[in-house]
C-alpha cells in the first residue's frame, strides 16, 4: 500500500497545484483553454500514439477486454440514469451524470498512471477503454441526453453532432495510427521521433497540472453563480435567477458508483467472462479494474455545458471524485491484484 501511495502521491500532487495555481491566481483563467488545447492537440496525441506504436497489436485488439469494458459501460450508463431521474432531474443531466460515472479520466491521467503501476503493458488494454468511451459511451450519453426536448429528432441530431466531435478530436486518430504503426511495424524517422517523444514526455505533467486548473476554475464560477443568484434573489429578479443547485443527495451516489460500484463491476463481468471461455489475462484484469477506479473524466464537464446540462453537477461529481480517488485508488491498486 506505501508503495502505491509513493507512485500515486505526485500525480495527485500535480493536480493539486493546478488547483492551487488557478485558485491563487498565478495561473489566469483565460490561460486553461491554452494548456487543454496543447495537451488535447499535441502531448497526448502524442503519447497516445508512442505506446500504441510499441504494443504487441494483439494486446491492443484483445476481445474479452472490449468485451468486458463494453458492457460495464452499458450497464453504468443505464443504472445511473434510472437511479438519477426525478422531477427536477430530466434526461439531459442524468445522461450527463451517466456519462460521468462510467467514463474514467483515462487519458489526462489514467495511460500514465496505470502505466507508471504496472508496467507499459497497461497502456494497451487503457487505451482499448479511451477508445470506446470516447466513440461509444459519449455519443449514446448524447443522444440520450436530448429525449428531453420536444423535437423528436433531437436525439438523431445530438448524435450527429457527437460523431462530428469525435472526428474532430485527435485522440481516436493518434490511437488508429498507433495500432496502424504497430501492426505494419513502423517507426518513425529519427527527428520526428524525439520531436514525438518530446511532446509525449510532456503530456502527464501539463495534463494533470490542467485537470487542477481545470477543477479550481469550475469551483470558482460555481461560487460566482451562487453569488449571482444571491443578488438576483435579493432583488427579486426571477427571470435573473439560476437553477437550483445540486443537492449532496444528487452527487454522492453517482460518486460511489463511478468510484466503487463501477471497479467492482468490471472485476465481476471479467470473471464472468473468462468463466464462458474468452481469456482475459491477470494483468489485463487488473488494468481493468484500475481503469474504472480512476476518477471522471474533467471534459465530460465542458460536453455537459455545452449540451445545456447541469454543470454544476457534473463539476461537483468530477470534483469529489477526483478528491476521494487520492484515497480510494491506491485502495483499489492495493486489492485488485489479489482478486
Amino acid at each position: 500500500m506505501l508503495q502505491i501511495f509513493l507512485v500515486t502521491v505526485p500525480f495527485f500532487a500535480l493536480i493539486a497545484a493546478g488547483y492551487a495555481a488557478a485558485r491563487g491566481g498565478l495561473l489566469p483563467l483565460a490561460a486553461i483553454p491554452g494548456l487543454n488545447a496543447f495537451v488535447l492537440y499535441f502531448a497526448l496525441p502524442c503519447m497516445l500514439f508512442r505506446f500504441g506504436a510499441r504494443a504487441p497489436i494483439g494486446q491492443l485488439l484483445d476481445g474479452g477486454v472490449a468485451l468486458v469494458w463494453c458492457l460495464s459501460a452499458l450497464i453504468v450508463v443505464g443504472a445511473t440514469v434510472a437511479l438519477s431521474r426525478s422531477g427536477r432531474i430530466g434526461w439531459n443531466d442524468a445522461s450527463f451524470g451517466a456519462l460521468v460515472a462510467a467514463f474514467p479520466n483515462t487519458g489526462f491521467m489514467g495511460v500514465p498512471l496505470l502505466v507508471a503501476i504496472l508496467g507499459a503493458p497497461a497502456a494497451s488494454t487503457t487505451i482499448i477503454t479511451m477508445a470506446f468511451d470516447m466513440v461509444v459511451t459519449s455519443s449514446l450519453c448524447i443522444a440520450l441526453s436530448r429525449l428531453d426536448g420536444a423535437d423528436g429528432h433531437g436525439a438523431a441530431k445530438a448524435l450527429r453532432q457527437a460523431l462530428r466531435g469525435i472526428v474532430q478530436n485527435p485522440m481516436p486518430w493518434s490511437i488508429l495510427l498507433g495500432v496502424m504503426a504497430s501492426a505494419t511495424r513502423f517507426t518513425l524517422p529519427g527527428p520526428i521521433e524525439r520531436t514525438v517523444a518530446m511532446l509525449a514526455e510532456a503530456a502527464s505533467p501539463v495534463a494533470l497540472f490542467t485537470i487542477g486548473a481545470v477543477l479550481a476554475r469550475s469551483a470558482m464560477l460555481a461560487r460566482e453563480h451562487r453569488a449571482s443568484a444571491a443578488v438576483a434573489q435579493a432583488l427579486g429578479s426571477a427571470a435573473g435567477s439560476p437553477p437550483p443547485q445540486a443537492a449532496l443527495a444528487e452527487v454522492l451516489p453517482v460518486v460511489a458508483i463511478k468510484l466503487v460500484a463501477h471497479p467492482l463491476l468490471v472485476w465481476l463481468l471479467a470473471r464472468g467472462v473468462a468463466a464462458l471461455g474468452l481469456p482475459i489475462s491477470g494483468p489485463a484484469l487488473v488494468a481493468l479494474v484500475l481503469a474504472a477506479a480512476l476518477p471522471s473524466a474533467s471534459n465530460v464537464s465542458m460536453l455537459a455545458e455545452r449540451f445545456g446540462a447541469d454543470n454544476g453537477r457534473i463539476a461537483r461529481i468530477i470534483l469529489w471524485t477526483t478528491v476521494l480517488a487520492f484515497f480510494t485508488f491506491p485502495l483499489a491498486a492495493a486489492l485488485a491484484p489479489r482478486l
